[in-house]
């Protein structure tokens, strides 16, 4: 039988109904499903286990029932299998989840007949060093983030690129961010918005204490660094918005582009401008 993992957002009250009738819907067309413990926490209609756990399971599809972060969490679990992963929205946004609830039957109907598109998005990685020494490395979707903390001063930062300094600057942090994150964080931080299948990645400060440094695109073999060359009371190495590690002075975040990327199953023909559109107003006047 075909293994279909299935991601869930917690604290959804609709999962109590839609997941046992979708684990129903599989076992008949012949997969055979797996939850994660918070779709596990619905329904005993199939085995659960820890996220972490579930690429060793090997399935060939993952279903993810949620919004925007559950889909970034699910890519970063998944990362390095290669799974397509079909997304659909339980979310406000919904931005990269495109398949509306209503969809989802069909969808997967299409999916059995092979009538889908695999959109790949680059990913980032990013290591963490301290005193000259890694200490933890991260894979992100959409961004990793260097920030301070909540008491109201700015942070000082260093940036280079392939080595060479770019700038030194006070700001309330950095943003560096891929194509499918420039729709993200970086777009409220005045970043520029880079269609999907661009090689770059985009370099952002937030709210920095010059007029004249702006946001800069980067090829995508880059190798950029993100110093902390000074903190007020609190610096932070964000995730995706999920994962939070506290930065100390001199700190470093060696990032650039990941050797893994995530496969999204798409079937409509909207395509990237078309979210644009409905989900962001983009173009509007």
């Amino acid at each position: 039988m075909v293994r279909v993992a299935i991601v869930s957002k917690p604290n959804k009250d609709e999962l109590s109904r839609l997941l046992p009738d979708l684990i129903a819907w599989l076992r008949q067309h012949g997969f055979d499903p797996m939850l994660d413990r918070e779709g596990g926490a619905y329904t005993d209609a199939a085995p659960a286990a820890d996220r972490a756990e579930m690429p060793a399971w090997k399935p060939e599809l993952v279903i993810v029932l949620g919004g925007d972060g559950t889909l970034l969490a699910a890519a970063r679990v998944f990362a390095s299998t290669n799974t397509p992963i079909l997304s659909v929205n339980l979310g406000y946004l919904g931005f990269l989840t495109e398949v509306r609830l209503a969809d989802l039957y069909s969808t997967l109907e299409s999916w059995c007949a092979g009538c889908h598109d695999l959109d790949e998005r680059a990913m980032l990685h990013a290591e963490l060093w301290r005193g000259g020494a890694q200490r933890s490395s991260y894979e992100a979707l959409n961004e990793i983030v260097v920030s301070k903390g909540d008491i109201a001063r700015m942070g000082e930062f260093a940036v280079e690129l392939d080595g060479k300094s770019v700038a030194s600057f006070r700001a309330d942090g950095v943003i560096v961010s891929t194509p499918t994150g420039s729709t993200a964080y970086t777009l409220a931080a005045n970043g520029p918005i880079l269609t999907p299948d661009v090689d770059a990645m985009v370099v952002t400060p937030i709210c920095p204490h010059l007029l004249t440094l702006r946001p800069i695109v980067v090829r995508g073999d880059a190798r950029l660094t993100v110093r902390v060359e000074g903190i007020p009371d609190l610096a932070l190495l964000t995730v995706d918005g999920q994962q939070a590690v506290e930065l100390l002075r001199g700190d470093e975040l060696r990032c650039h582009k990941s050797s893994y990327a995530v496969k999204l199953v798409r079937l409509s023909e909207g395509g990237f401008f078309e979210a644009l559109r409905s989900k962001l107003s983009w173009g509007e006047r």
